[in-house]
């Protein structure tokens, strides 16, 4: 039976990778910083208070590990908005702050469990459309943008690295999903979202991996 590790699963996307995994049949641990009653209603294995951005927190998940991974998606990570007049007047620290999380905390993830991932393993790392320099034709979201192509950057560099050991690596756009990170606007539920997500990794072969991928399929541009 395969084994899933899903970091950032409380809520909304990550919440229904949860599910879209237990109904494949997988074994499931779910991290979270804080409990929800809606994840601790699952099948899932829970382990709280894992922040990806602190290493003691990712080694404690590690050690808590009880089987190799053969599945990790990471899908924590923060959206804030800001425009060129409120980066002139609020400064950086929002920028700083979406770097940490959407990049480096997601990159510090995957290398600190690297001795849980199991030969031939499959990483998710749920990305964003947003993270795409050729696709950006409305400027803004300064942080978000480039902690989301940081991430792709990231994410192909460990394709090419982790490939001797059959680890093959997939960035992941969820689509325009109806989240709490959204304000409830989108086009797909989180459910038919996390489910697409799956089946790309499903699928993900050698020829896939390091790749930039729409959960509906669609090859996206860097």
């Amino acid at each position: 039976m395969s084994h899933t590790l899903i970091l950032g699963a409380s809520r909304g996307i990550g919440l229904e990778l949860v599910h879209a995994h237990l109904r494949r049949g997988h074994t499931v641990t779910a991290t979270c910083r804080t409990r929800s009653p809606a994840l601790d209603a699952t099948a899932a294995r829970v382990v709280p208070s894992i922040d990806m951005r602190e290493v003691e927190s990712l080694l404690r998940l590690r050690e808590a590990l009880d089987r190799p991974v053969d599945r990790l998606v990471v899908n924590a990570g923060i959206f804030r908005a800001e425009s060129l007049p409120s980066l002139a007047e609020q400064g950086f620290a929002s920028v700083a702050e979406q770097l940490l999380n959407n990049a480096l905390g997601p990159l510090q993830a995957v290398v600190t469990l690297l001795p849980r991932l199991a030969e031939g393993a499959r990483i998710g790392l749920v990305s964003s459309r947003m993270g795409s320099i050729a696709d950006n034709d409305s400027g803004g979201y300064y942080g978000y943008r480039m902690s989301k192509a940081a991430l792709n950057a990231a994410g192909r560099s460990l394709a090419l690295d982790l490939a001797p050991r059959g680890i093959r690596v997939a960035l992941l756009h969820p689509g325009f999903v109806r989240t709490d990170m959204t304000g409830g606007q989108g086009d797909i539920d989180p459910s038919t979202s996390a489910e697409q997500l799956a089946a790309r990794l499903d699928e993900l072969d050698a020829r896939r991996s390091g790749g930039f991928w729409h959960a509906n399929g669609e090859a996206l541009p860097w």
